[in-house]
C-alpha cells in the first residue's frame, strides 16, 4: 500500500489538468509572441486563461501575470512595493514570523538595502490580527505582506480584515495564498488584496508554473528581464501547455470547492482525533480555523526523520516541515514561531490530504503513526529519561 498524504508539497495533476495541456504540446505549439496563425492562436489561449483567472480571483484580466510559480511571484510582489516605497521616502515593511522562505529571504535581501522589516508574532495557534498589523503601520510603512493560510500549520488568517486595516492606511498588502489557492474562497476584491501570489502544483495543476494578482496601477519592478512578454511585466516565453493546465485546475477546484472541502474536513478531523490519543502528542495550529487538509502534529520523546523514513516503510508519505526545507534538520521556524521548544519541535509530522484519499486509508496512517511512534519511544534515551522522571515532559 502506498499513501501519498503531503499534498501541501505537492498535488497529483488531475487528469482536467493533464488533457488541458495536450493540445498545446502538439497543436498549437507555436510561441504566443508570433505573428503567424499558429502564434495567434497560441496567444489566443494565453489571453483566455488570463480572463479565467481574473474571473476565479475577482480581478481585472490585465492584472493577471504568469510567472514560473509562487516563489517568483512573491518575489515580485514584494521587490516591487519595495521599490515604489522607497520613492517616496518609505521603507519599512510588515510580515509576519512564520511566512514561507520565498517572503523571509526577500525579506532578508531588502533588509540588507536599508529596508527596516518588522516580523509579527503569531502565537501559539498561529495567528496574527489585524489589530496587530494596524498598530505596527508607520508613516513609512511601504508594504504589509502575510500569507492567506501557512503551508505547515495550515491556520487561515483573517485576510480580508488585515486588507481592510491597509487599506484605510494606504499601505499596499500583498498575501502569499500559494496554499489557498483552490481550497479557500478568493476574492482580491471584497478581500482588499493590492497583490496576490499562487502556484498551480498545489491545486492538481503543474508545476513551474504560477500567477501573481497586482491591481492596476501598481507598477511592478521586474524581476527577470528580456522580452516584451506579460506586457512587459514578466520576461521569457509564456509556458502556455503550463498555464492552460493551471487554469483549468483551478477552475475544476472552485467549482468542487464546497463538497471538496466537507469530505476532506471530515477526514481531517478523524486524523486529528485519532493522533490525539497518542500520549504527550500536540495538535500545531488552530484546532478549527485551518485549511481542510492540513494535520500537524508534535509527539515528544522523536525525532521526525525517523518517523518519517519509517511511516515511508509502511507506505505513507508524508513531511516534517514545509517541502522547501525538507532537507535540512534544523526544526521548523513555524514550529519555533509558534512557542514549540526545540526538542518538541523536531519530533513533528505534517499530513497534507486530499479528496483522494478514503477513510480506510486514514485509519491505515492513525495505525501506522501509532506503531511508530510507540517504537521509536521504546528506543529512544529521551523517553525513558522522560517516563523514569530524570526529565520533565514538555507535552502533558
Amino acid at each position: 500500500m502506498r499513501i501519498y498524504a503531503d499534498n501541501a508539497a505537492t498535488t497529483k495533476m488531475s487528469r482536467t489538468a493533464i488533457e488541458a495541456m495536450l493540445p498545446y504540446m502538439d497543436k498549437i505549439y507555436a510561441n504566443p509572441s508570433s505573428l503567424h496563425t499558429l502564434g495567434q492562436e497560441a496567444k489566443e489561449a494565453l489571453e483566455n486563461a488570463r480572463e479565467r483567472v481574473a474571473k476565479i480571483l475577482g480581478c481585472e484580466p490585465r492584472e493577471i501575470i504568469f510567472t514560473s510559480g509562487g516563489s517568483e511571484a512573491d518575489n515580485q510582489a514584494i521587490v516591487s512595493a519595495a521599490r515604489i516605497g522607497a520613492k517616496k521616502g518609505k521603507k519599512h515593511i510588515i510580515s509576519t514570523v512564520f511566512e514561507h522562505h520565498a517572503v523571509l529571504h526577500t525579506l532578508d535581501k531588502l533588509k540588507k538595502e536599508g529596508f527596516e522589516i518588522t516580523l509579527l508574532d503569531v502565537g501559539e495557534k498561529g495567528l496574527v490580527t489585524p489589530q496587530q498589523v494596524e498598530e505596527a503601520i508607520r508613516e513609512d510603512t511601504a508594504l504589509v505582506t502575510v500569507m492567506f493560510a501557512n503551508n505547515e500549520i495550515g491556520t487561515i488568517q483573517p485576510i480580508k480584515e488585515i486588507g481592510a486595516v491597509c487599506r484605510n492606511k494606504g499601505v499596499l498588502f500583498h498575501t502569499d495564498a500559494v496554499q489557498a489557492a483552490g481550497h479557500l474562497h478568493i476574492d482580491v476584491k471584497e478581500q482588499n488584496i493590492d497583490m496576490l501570489s499562487l502556484s498551480g502544483h498545489k491545486f492538481h495543476g503543474p508545476k513551474g508554473v504560477g500567477v501573481l494578482y497586482a491591481r492596476k496601477g501598481i507598477a511592478l519592478t521586474n524581476i527577470i528581464e528580456g522580452g516584451a512578454q506579460e506586457k512587459g511585466r514578466r520576461a521569457g516565453t509564456e509556458n502556455i501547455p503550463a498555464i492552460m493546465g493551471m487554469t483549468a485546475a483551478l477552475e475544476e477546484a472552485v467549482k468542487n470547492m464546497d463538497d471538496t472541502t466537507e469530505r476532506v474536513a471530515a477526514l481531517r478531523n478523524k486524523l486529528i482525533d485519532g493522533l490525539s490519543a497518542i500520549p504527550h502528542s500536540i495538535l500545531n495550529g488552530d484546532s478549527e480555523n485551518r485549511l481542510p487538509n492540513n494535520v500537524n502534529f508534535c509527539f515528544e520523546g522523536i525525532e521526525g526523520e525517523s518517523l518519517l523514513l519509517l511511516l515511508d516503510d509502511k507506505g505513507v508519505c508524508a513531511s516534517s516541515g514545509s517541502a522547501c526545507t525538507s532537507g535540512s534538520l534544523d526544526p521548523s521556524h513555524v514550529l519555533l514561531a509558534i512557542g514549540r521548544p526545540h526538542e518538541i519541535a523536531h519530533g513533528s509530522l505534517r499530513l497534507s490530504i486530499s479528496e483522494e484519499n478514503t477513510e480506510e486509508e486514514i485509519d491505515y496512517i492513525i495505525n501506522a503513526v501509532v506503531q511508530v511512534v510507540f517504537y521509536l519511544r521504546s528506543i529512544s534515551p529521551v523517553w525513558r529519561d522522560l517516563t523514569e522522571g530524570r526529565q520533565q515532559f514538555v507535552i502533558k
